[in-house]
């Protein structure tokens, strides 16, 4: 309860029975605590209507209740206010979120097509090696490319219209979308990497299939391929296929001199297993060392050997026949001949017309401008002339006196080939389609004086191709591939009456 004394605030005048009377204000207590008139200011008008009373000392009193927490007016007044503003800024949000509903849509939209990637994904999982799916088509991968292109327009546009507003909701929204279609992106573009990745997996697997058909074609067909061929026979056909490299070994000077030649004697000495390996020096011209084994498993497990030091070879051309190694004199046109044996120089001989010195040389393997190879009808020598404007000049050379027996002049230009061989009086030329494979592809046969044009395929280990070595005793190439000792098998076509009349692969000439 408040008590008043004198209850009435300054310069205002009060009647009571028709007199004027002076009220003077003194205190007001409230709950034992007393406040001055400029604390009442504020609550003035509620006390200004309450009937008063005089009590026996003639003071006038009035008596009113109010409640036990005291709030100014003021305050109340700014409360108002503040609810205003709420209800106002209420109704602005309001207004917002219905202006900008498509954004809610278009984040229902977007987890949708989220889940939907999320199913394709597992379905490509499990679907990776059946080789097919139901979602594969290039029209499906489009259509949710287009849709998320839509998207990313659609959220272009909206954060254009809100960019620089007070709603952090509505960017919140916005950016949650960003993710969204970022993280789809990505989906997207994984599961169209794997299903390329796939695809090819797949090709590759029928042609790995061909490939061994292919293969079933060339060595299960006994009725077309010759069958345990002697040493030194020539009773077959054109040559048919060449079968899968077999590494032997690195050549035992090592990794770095990946040109050289070897091979094993190609005299028909049936006693003899000579094998012989000599690898050129780092620079791959200057053949100084070679070594020789009594057999293959000597060669295999590096012992019993015998390695020798000449001095004076040029190239990687150089070939064993009847315990002799024929190769180009360095930095001559000239053949040379030693003895193995005895490691001694028998015979130097230059060859007409011959150029040297790296001129003509193989593709890709220089300083190999005399050629030479032995097989069933003897000793050859194969080189270039100018005469010849570089194409491929053939000789058939005696092996004691290294006399030119007789020559026969192709249309073939040398440095378009990788190598050659010869096999019972056939030439036969090779060219590098790949790192990993080479193609026999040119054929000149000597015993006719025709030329023919084949495709047989040769798999290799490694790029170059330094030397190639026919054995007339197993029918083997031995082959030098970048430092490393390879054999591959020759399958040769069954001789028949129309074989006879025919090039290779039945092509005639």
């Amino acid at each position: 309860m408040y008590c008043w004394e004198n209850p009435a605030f300054a310069d205002t005048q009060s009647s009571w029975d028709g007199k004027e009377i002076e009220v003077k204000p003194v205190r007001i207590i409230h709950n034992e605590t007393a406040y001055s008139l400029e604390q009442l200011q504020a609550v003035y008008k509620m006390v200004s209507n309450v009937a008063g009373s005089m009590d026996e000392q003639g003071n006038c009193v009035c008596v009113f209740y109010l409640p036990n927490s005291f709030i100014p007016l003021e305050q109340l007044k700014k409360l108002q206010n503040a609810a205003e503003k709420l209800v106002e800024k209420y109704e602005l949000e309001l207004s917002e979120v219905n202006e900008y509903t498509p954004i809610r849509v278009q984040e229902k939209a977007m987890l949708e097509l989220m889940q939907h990637l999320k199913w394709r994904q597992q379905d490509s999982g499990s679907g990776s090696g059946s080789g097919h799916t139901s979602y594969s088509t290039d029209y499906e991968w489009e259509a949710l490319h287009r849709e998320l292109l839509g998207v990313s327009r659609l959220l272009s546009q909206l954060k254009a219209r809100v960019i620089g507003g007070k709603d952090s909701s509505t960017e919140g929204i916005l950016q949650r979308i960003q993710e969204q279609v970022q993280n789809a992106s990505i989906i997207l573009q994984h599961l169209a990497n794997s299903q390329q990745e796939n695809l090819k997996i797949t090709q590759q697997k029928v042609s790995a299939l061909e490939n061994q058909l292919i293969d079933c074609e060339r060595y299960q067909s006994p009725g077309e391929q010759v069958q345990n061929l002697p040493p030194g026979s020539c009773a077959h056909g054109t040559l048919l296929s060449v079968s899968h490299p077999l590494v032997v070994q690195l050549n035992w000077r090592g990794f770095h001199y990946k040109a050289g030649a070897w091979g094993r004697d190609t005299g028909l000495n049936l006693t003899s297993s000579l094998y012989w390996v000599a690898p050129l020096r780092s620079d791959g011209r200057y053949f100084d060392y070679y070594r020789l084994h009594k057999s293959f498993d000597d060669l295999v497990l590096f012992t019993n050997y015998k390695e020798r030091k000449m001095g004076y070879g040029d190239g990687s051309g150089n070939t064993v026949y009847k315990n002799s190694m024929y190769f180009n004199y360095y930095g001559t046109g000239d053949m040379a001949k030693v003895d193995l044996a005895t490691n001694t120089l028998m015979l130097r001989q230059p060859l007409p017309g011959a150029t040297f010195n790296n001129r003509f040389s193989y593709a890709g393997v220089p300083w190999k401008d005399l050629d030479f190879a032995g097989d069933e009808k003897g000793l050859w020598v194969v080189y270039s002339t100018e005469e010849n404007k570089g194409n491929l000049v053939v000789s058939r050379i005696n092996a004691s006196t290294l006399a030119v027996e007789k020559t026969w002049q192709t249309g073939q230009y040398k440095p378009g080939v990788s190598g050659t061989f010869m096999a019972c009086g056939v030439l036969y030329a090779l060219r590098s389609l790949s790192t990993r494979q080479e193609e026999i592809f040119y054929a000149f046969d000597t015993n006719t004086g025709q030329e023919h044009h084949l495709s047989i395929l040769l798999d290799k280990m490694l790029e170059t191709l330094q030397s190639i070595n026919y054995s007339p005793l197993d029918h083997k190439l031995y082959v030098y591939n970048d430092g490393y000792l390879v054999m591959y098998d020759l399958v040769f076509q069954r001789q028949s009456a129309k074989s006879t009349k025919t090039g290779p692969k039945g092509i005639k000439a």
